[in-house]
């Protein structure tokens, strides 16, 4: 999402605007929602069909649409979308976010002293550390609500363009943090996951929608503005094997799994094309294939890039009918309201082709009951602004971080910490007393927040020194540090990045900690005479090899941008009054990997005649800082595989060609994969002292036909256990959707041969054949 146009002019003024909305929150607003077919107010209204609720979707949509003059049509192509007074439909603002919360980053949504704030949970990147699928439901279902109630009192929208499900392919990235990380099973089952929470309402009318989530940016989106190079103007070249098992992943589980209710397409291109001009990822896949039920909405101003930073047309009204002629059926900006009509009368675009994009439109704001009176006789009408910022909202704020942050280095001795053993701690670093950082970008004003110092203090007595003026630490001070540092009984550094270092439209070019951050971890370490706890405040990873090679380092925790209750959080789990279960989502490089790999190449896969490494823990074959899936707890878990086949035979037809000749893998076909499906049970037991939540993760390595993946995720599941305690574990594969790989055409295969399922230590050989 940009705020609006890629012209210089527009961003700095945003961004201007954005400053003052984080400075001056109470804003002026009505108290009442924006919803269409007001019957009591205008009783004449009861006579239209379309604002007959007993009716089907379909029928209503109809009826609006044969009403509407072309100009009035063009109004609704837009996210500024236009009102028709004479048949009772007021404006409507399509632009609203919710990643991680209700946000004030779409004009949608305001804050005022009536809801002053909003519950802030951590940003997506810690929260699918937790790799909780009830978790990512169950936020989707607060924000939901938290949504609703703001709607009532005319704060904000029912359309929320969230969440994004682009896959974390490069740690320079600086919108990985909005993303649940590297790999498309956790990131499907987040988005889907997600837009349950978001969409499904109470009352389990699968016809409505609470509100319409949006998954984005559709597809291979993942270059900001890397040494120059930007998104506006990017060319993803992908292969058709990468873009089937790594990029559309999520957005296909967001439709067919979360039935999403909006795709937004992004500004690059891929293989040449816009992707929100490119009839083939949008008609044919979303629409025709996955069938999309509800609208696709281009990126904010992506339009006026395909003609103005692309040069992809040579009028503005052909980008406008190429978009619309390719699926488009809301615009984030103004290009269709400008240009329509000319695209109309230059006979560029067909009124069936708007009245199609309309349409799409209109259902949707009809399953949210938009057109069906005053939304405070309905189910979600007694929501208000006591629904927002509730206790038990902001505690699974708190319990969100607790469960996403990953203790990534332990040394015996150091962490938990035991307060009553603590008589000093020394806080130190740039992030130590932060509170907007904690939230990440797509933010809105939080309830409250508690900063780290904030949180530990709670619970021991705090010395504390920022040690740097800022992340960008230019010049740290080094000797105030080590003067506390050399006193206390332990140390917690808090350091990391914030939105300077990583964030849309800034790509990093270093991965290391910014400025003299190392220099000043280093220097504490030498002098401190306890403990020394290394905590990392970033959205993407970083390389701190120097402190995992540090013994004087004896803990490391990532905490994300850990939302409003970060600091709580932190001191949760550094005290062991909660104990740590977050895995990485993502891979942490050495800065060795970010300078020889250009940012802007694609390929997943290494590639040995030019020494590229590859992408991801599926394909990367170079050394790491931290695995993704790392993670380590207070307690010790142990595996034992209880149930799982050696050998899985696939029917073949008497006549295939694979029975005759050796095959190494065959078709994935819907006629030989209906019920090929077999169990894994695995037992897990907590063999430590302390109660802790253990994440299973269950991977699986092909044979390798088609430059499979080296290990791919099948599936992943959350289990508590008290100590001692152990519990039984089931995954059911589908050998035909868990099994197969992507040949390079992009079609599923099933290998034959050995596959090695992994759990933690344990490894299983199974073979299938036919």
């Amino acid at each position: 999402m940009a705020y609006l146009s890629n012209n210089h002019y527009s961003v700095v003024l945003c961004f201007i605007f954005s400053s003052f909305l984080l400075e001056f929150k109470p804003v002026l607003a009505q108290n009442s929602p924006v919803f269409a077919c007001d019957i009591t107010g205008n009783p004449g209204l009861g006579n239209l069909t379309f604002c007959d609720a007993s009716l089907t979707v379909e029928t209503r949509v109809n009826d609006l649409v044969k009403r509407l003059t072309l100009p009035e049509k063009i109004g609704f192509l837009v996210s500024g979308a236009g009102s028709v007074s004479r048949l009772g439909i007021p404006k409507y603002e399509w632009w609203s976010e919710a990643l991680h919360g209700v946000a004030y980053t779409g004009p949608g949504v305001h804050f005022s002293s009536l809801v002053p704030g909003a519950t802030s949970f951590p940003q997506v990147i810690l929260t699918s550390a937790s790799f909780n699928v009830t978790l990512f439901e169950t936020i989707g279902k607060v924000v939901s609500t938290e949504a609703r109630a703001m709607y009532n009192v005319g704060l904000a929208g029912l359309t929320y363009w969230s969440p994004n499900v682009n896959i974390f392919r490069d740690p320079r990235w600086g919108r990985g943090q909005e993303t649940p990380g590297e790999d498309p099973t956790l990131t499907s089952k987040y988005g889907a996951a997600y837009v349950r929470g978001l969409q499904q309402t109470d009352d389990g009318n699968k016809d409505k929608l609470k509100v319409a989530a949006c998954c984005k940016h559709y597809t291979a989106y993942d270059v900001d503005n890397w040494k120059g190079i930007q998104r506006y103007n990017f060319n993803a070249v992908v292969t058709q094997q990468d873009l089937d098992d790594t990029f559309q992943p999520p957005f296909k589980s967001c439709v067919l799994e979360g039935n999403v209710a909006s795709v937004m397409c992004s500004y690059n291109k891929v293989n040449g094309k816009p992707t929100c001009g490119d009839p083939d990822l949008l008609a044919r896949i979303i629409r025709g294939e996955w069938k999309l039920n509800g609208y696709i909405v281009t990126d904010c101003d992506s339009l006026e890039v395909i003609f103005n930073s692309q040069h992809y047309t040579k009028t503005p009204e052909e980008a406008a009918a190429l978009g619309l002629n390719s699926g488009v059926d809301l615009n984030c900006g103004s290009w269709l309201r400008n240009y329509t009509q000319g695209a109309f009368n230059q006979k560029l675009v067909n009124e069936s082709v708007i009245d199609r994009a309309i349409s799409n439109n209109f259902a949707t704001l009809m399953r949210l009951g938009f057109f069906d009176g005053n939304p405070r006789n309905h189910i979600y009408g007694n929501l208000g602004p006591k629904d927002v910022c509730t206790p038990e909202n902001q505690e699974l704020a708190r319990q969100a971080a607790r469960q996403g942050i990953v203790l990534l280095k332990n040394t015996a001795g150091s962490l938990p910490l035991i307060p009553t053993a603590i008589k000093s701690l020394a806080v130190i670093g740039p992030n130590a007393n932060v509170t907007k950082t904690m939230i990440g970008n797509y933010e809105g004003t939080p309830c409250k927040y508690t900063t780290p110092l904030h949180g530990l203090t709670a619970s021991v007595a705090t010395i504390y020194k920022p040690g740097c003026a800022d992340v960008s630490c230019s010049s740290a001070q080094i000797d105030d540090a080590k003067q506390i540092a050399s006193t206390a009984d332990a140390v917690v550094l808090i350091m990391g990045s914030d939105q300077s270092i990583e964030r849309e439209s800034l790509d990093r070019i270093n991965i290391t900690l910014p400025g003299q951050q190392s220099v000043l971890v280093a220097e504490v370490a030498k002098v401190a005479k306890g403990p020394v706890i290394l905590v990392i405040m970033s959205g993407g990873g970083m390389d701190v090899q120097f402190a995992v090679d540090n013994p004087k380092i004896t803990s490391i925790l990532w905490v994300g941008f850990p939302g409003e209750a970060g600091g709580a959080a932190l001191a949760d789990v550094i005290f062991g009054y909660y104990n740590p279960s977050g895995r990485l989502p993502m891979t942490w490089y050495p800065q060795s990997y970010v300078d020889v790999v250009p940012m802007t190449v694609m390929n997943m896969r290494p590639d040995p005649a030019t020494n590229y490494p590859g992408r991801t823990y599926r394909f990367y074959t170079g050394p790491t800082v931290f695995t993704f899936g790392h993670g380590l707890s207070y307690s010790q878990f142990n595996h034992h595989l209880d149930k799982a086949p050696k050998f899985v035979s696939i029917p073949l037809e008497a006549k295939h060609t694979c029975r005759l000749t050796k095959c190494k893998s065959i078709d994935a076909v819907e006629q030989r994969c209906s019920n090929l499906r077999f169990d894994i049970h695995l037992t897990v037991k907590n063999v430590g002292n302390i109660s802790g939540s253990h994440t299973v993760l269950l991977f699986t390595s092909p044979p390798s036909a088609h430059n499979a993946p080296k290990k791919h995720l099948l599936g992943f599941e959350k289990v508590h256990l008290t100590p001692q305690g152990e519990r039984v574990v089931k995954f059911n594969v589908d050998v035909c959707k868990h099994l197969s790989v992507h040949d390079g055409l992009g079609n599923r295969k099933v290998a034959l041969g050995p596959h090695v399922l992994h759990i933690g230590d344990l490894k299983h050989f199974l073979t299938v054949r036919i």
